[in-house]
């Protein structure tokens, strides 16, 4: 048997400035053929999971193309076309081939082309064939399209949010697409648009009990596989919102009322899974009166300014506001800004400068901070971890203001913190510290639940379209909560 493995990933954040272009893939993840390393990353977890099967199971494996880049804007054109050839062109090179395996992340947009992903499973399965078992991953923050569930076989979502079975769902779908290709079954995947679009956090009730229920599903009455696709706040495209996909062992009927009653009951949990928000005030001052008491930081998540969201990853509201209320001892992870890391590499560590950070990719998400700075380490590369993969931080700079214990880590490779070990890896010390600041949305809350005295999630009203009720949305033409009530009883 032989089996082709290739993955092309981002999350496009189509209001987001920041172009996203080759140099954006290549400066994030880039392995040609043979390349990747042992350790995962989030969309490209199939490769050391094909790699340990064709030693176990001894079929040939062909490895393609595996890139990744940051979540930013629209990707340029002629980035897409030229890295979905690279990869295409290795699998006709690779013919005769049993199965297809793709690592994808499902919310690609670029220039003049919606659907990415959609796109590229097409062409494979015009060059593998009708009768190539194709497969593929992807992460549930993204957008599920006709033209990927026709030509696709198997369809592997991440369940958890944040994304911790990432590896395990690769093991799932690879070995669905063996079990296919060898005849054992015969997958059919059946969908059910929710109608709605909302932020459905497994770290809590009521999506944890939702998940497992729907886990404990899969392996029972011919149903081989479920998926929950959340949709992406910050994607402008026809295909916008939550769906349920279900994968069945030729039971079409099955999995299609499956898909409906597991869809309907997540309709019904509408607006009740969020996390708990505050704004800036009312964080602080609880924040505040947390650490009074706390043996632990307290940890602060800037849940917009998310360079996992396609954002700069820049904004300085929260740290302005907690440094004007005389906040002290604070660790913060990250602010994106390669021009102040520059300025730092070239003073060297312990040298004091005046330095101008943060605030500078837009409006919405603060000034920039202009403070006496003690340059306190630098570090050509940064890394931090997510599970058993390696997310690079770039050229980084731990900075403090002077006659503070404020440390900031300053880096060129835009990226949410996912770990503590984002400040170990710096010399950053948190058991000093009673604030931890951090951007992300929900990834980060896995590792730091166990090290924080209470988390808390903080709306700074930053420019990321976090609100589908007023987003200027121009290519959604179907009705979908909440920007309507009873979508599905509306007309579209």
């Amino acid at each position: 048997m032989r089996v082709f493995v290739a993955s092309l990933a981002t999350e496009t954040n189509t209001f987001s400035p920041i172009p996203t272009d080759r140099s954006s893939f290549l400066s994030a993840f880039y392995a040609p053929p043979g390349a990747h390393p042992p350790t995962p990353t989030l969309c490209s977890a199939v490769f050391p999971v094909l790699r340990d099967r064709a030693r176990r199971d001894g079929f040939t494996l062909i490895e393609g193309t595996a890139t990744w880049a940051e979540p930013g804007g629209l990707v340029q054109r002629e980035t897409f076309e030229s890295l979905r050839d690279e990869i295409l062109a290795q699998l006709r090179a690779a013919l005769p081939v049993n199965a297809v395996v793709l690592g994808l992340h499902g919310a690609m947009v670029a220039q003049g082309e919606d659907d990415c992903e959609g796109d590229l499973i097409a062409r494979a399965r015009a060059i593998a064939g009708p009768d190539t078992v194709i497969g593929a991953t992807f992460d549930p923050h993204s957008h599920l399209t006709p033209k990927r569930v026709e030509n696709l076989d198997i369809l592997n979502a991440f369940l958890e949010f944040p994304h911790t079975d990432f590896v395990a769902r690769a093991e799932q779908a690879v070995d669905l697409v063996l079990r296919a290709a060898r005849r054992e079954i015969r997958p059919v995947i059946s969908t059910f648009d929710c109608r709605m679009i909302d932020v459905l956090p497994t770290s809590q009730q009521p999506m944890r009990g939702f998940v497992d229920r729907l886990r404990a599903l899969e392996g029972q009455d011919r149903i081989l596989s479920a998926s929950i696709i959340h949709g992406f706040l910050a994607g402008d495209v026809p295909e916008l919102g939550t769906r349920i996909a279900i994968v069945t062992d030729n039971a079409p009927e099955r999995g299609k009322r499956l898909a409906r009653e597991t869809g309907n009951a997540l309709f019904a949990m509408r607006g009740t899974t969020s996390m708990p928000k505050l704004g800036i005030g009312p964080a602080l001052v609880r924040a505040a009166g947390a650490a009074a008491t706390a043996g632990a930081p307290v940890v602060l998540a800037d849940i917009w300014d998310n360079p996992g969201g396609g954002v700069a990853g820049d904004g300085t509201l929260i740290l302005d506001a907690m440094m004007k209320a005389g906040m002290d001892d604070i660790a913060v992870g990250t602010i994106w800004d390669p021009i102040a890391v520059m300025f730092c590499l070239a003073a060297g560590e312990g040298a004091r400068i005046a330095l101008r950070f943060g605030g500078k990719s837009g409006p919405g998400a603060g000034e920039p901070i202009d403070a006496d700075v003690i340059v306190r380490r630098v570090v050509a590369e940064a890394w931090q971890s997510f599970g058993a993969s390696r997310v690079p931080l770039g050229a980084s700079a731990v900075v403090r203001p002077a006659g503070t214990h404020i440390d900031i880590i300053l880096n060129t490779n835009r990226t949410q913190a996912f770990d503590p070990d984002i400040f170990a890896g710096l010399d950053i010390d948190i058991a000093a510290k009673r604030y931890l600041l951090v951007k992300s949305t929900n990834h980060f809350h896995a590792a730091f639940k166990p090290i924080a005295a209470e988390i808390l999630y903080v709306d700074a009203g930053t420019h990321y379209p976090s609100d589908p009720r007023r987003t200027r949305y121009r290519k959604l033409t179907r009705a979908i909560w909440p920007r309507h009530e009873d979508p599905h009883g509306a007309e579209t």
